[in-house]
C-alpha cells in the first residue's frame, strides 16, 4: 500500500494525554436507556494508568497515530476483551495501539458499550452498533489521518475478538439508522477470540453477558460467527493457544474452516502454550510471544504495511 503523509484535521474530539478521544455518538447512542445510576468505573495500576474499564455507557475512540507522522495508509480499530463484562483497555488496547503505530498503522482503541439491560433496549446489539459506527467513522474521516478507506481493519481479543468477528460477518446488518458509508472491515486480526455462542465452543461468561443466561437457539445462531461467514467476509489472521482453558482453540479452528470454505484468505497460528489473555506477551520464552511478528508478516503480505 502506498505510504501517505499523515495529516490531522479538526474533528469533534477531546484530548486524552497525547491522544485524541472521539465521542462515537455526539448525541445519545441508539438503543440507549438513560440511567443516571449506571456510572463508568475504572481500575488503575500503581502508576495511575487506567488498565480496566467497566459499566461503559459512553463509547469512544482513542486515536493513536505513528510517531513518525508517516502512515502506511492502513488503520485498525482495536476491540479489547474482558468477557463483555469489562474492557482490558490497556494491555489489549493502548499497548496494542502503540505496537501498530510502530508499524506505521493508525490505531483506534474502541471503548465500546458493555451489554446491559440497564442502559440498552436490546443489549445484544449494543456492542455491534458501536463497532459498526467506529468503522464508518474512521472510513468517513480517513483522509484526516492519511488512511486509505479501503485499508481499515478490526483487531479483537477474547470477547473483543467476538465483537471484531461479528463486525466482519454482520457488517450488512442494519442495527441503527446509518449513512451509506460501509461498515465492512477490510481485514480482521483475532487473538484468542470467542467466535461461537454454541454450547460446545463458547465462553459461557461472554455468552451470558451478551445474550442472557438462557438464549434461544435462533439468538445463539445469530451470534455464532462460524456459521455467518459469506463470500463477502474479509480476510483474517487468527491466533490462539492450544492450552487455552477459558476460550477453546476450536473457536479459531471453526472460523478458519468457515473462511476456507469460501476461499477467503486466512492465516492461523495455534501455539502449544500461552493460555488465555497473553496480549502482547508476558516476557516468557514460549512461542506464543512471537504472534505479533507473525501478524506483522501477514500485514505485509496483504499489502497493508511496507517494510
Amino acid at each position: 500500500m502506498r505510504k501517505a503523509l499523515l495529516v490531522i484535521l479538526n474533528l469533534p474530539m477531546l484530548v486524552y494525554g497525547q491522544h485524541e478521544v472521539i465521542d462515537l455518538w455526539p448525541h445519545q447512542p441508539p438503543n440507549a436507556i438513560t440511567d443516571n445510576v449506571y456510572v463508568e468505573e475504572t481500575e488503575k495500576d500503581s502508576l495511575g494508568r487506567v488498565i480496566r474499564v467497566r459499566r461503559v455507557s459512553v463509547p469512544t475512540l482513542t486515536v493513536f497515530v505513528p510517531e513518525t507522522r508517516v502512515s502506511s495508509g492502513s488503520a485498525v480499530i482495536i476491540c479489547p476483551g474482558g468477557g463483555y463484562r469489562h474492557l482490558a483497555i490497556d494491555k489489549e488496547g493502548y499497548k496494542v495501539a502503540r505496537w501498530l503505530n510502530s508499524l506505521g498503522v493508525a490505531a483506534f482503541v474502541l471503548k465500546y458499550r458493555l451489554p446491559s439491560d440497564q442502559i440498552m433496549e436490546t443489549k445484544s446489539i449494543g456492542p455491534l452498533q458501536d463497532v459498526q459506527q467506529a468503522v464508518r467513522y474512521v472510513r468517513k474521516h480517513a483522509g484526516n489521518w492519511g488512511v486509505d478507506p479501503t485499508g481499515i481493519g478490526v483487531l479483537g481479543f477474547s470477547a473483543g475478538g467476538h465483537l471484531a468477528a461479528t463486525a466482519a460477518t454482520k457488517f450488512h446488518e442494519v442495527v441503527y439508522p446509518a449513512e451509506s458509508v460501509s461498515a465492512r472491515p477490510d481485514f480482521s486480526i483475532l487473538v484468542y477470540p470467542v467466535i461461537s455462542m454454541q454450547d460446545e465452543l463458547t465462553h459461557q461468561g461472554s455468552r451470558s453477558n451478551l445474550l442472557g443466561p438462557q438464549p434461544d437457539k435462533a439468538v445463539v445462531d445469530a451470534f455464532s460467527n462460524e456459521v455467518l461467514v459469506t463470500p463477502e467476509t474479509p480476510p483474517a489472521f487468527l491466533v490462539h493457544a492450544a492450552d487455552d482453558k477459558s476460550v477453546k482453540a476450536a473457536n479459531s479452528l471453526e472460523y478458519f474452516k468457515a473462511l476456507k470454505k469460501f476461499d477467503i484468505p486466512v492465516e492461523m497460528h495455534i501455539f502449544e502454550k500461552g493460555g488465555h489473555g497473553f496480549g502482547l506477551g508476558r516476557g516468557s520464552r514460549d512461542t506464543y510471544e512471537n504472534w505479533s511478528e507473525a501478524a506483522e508478516g501477514w500485514l505485509e503480505a496483504q499489502g497493508l504495511i511496507e517494510q
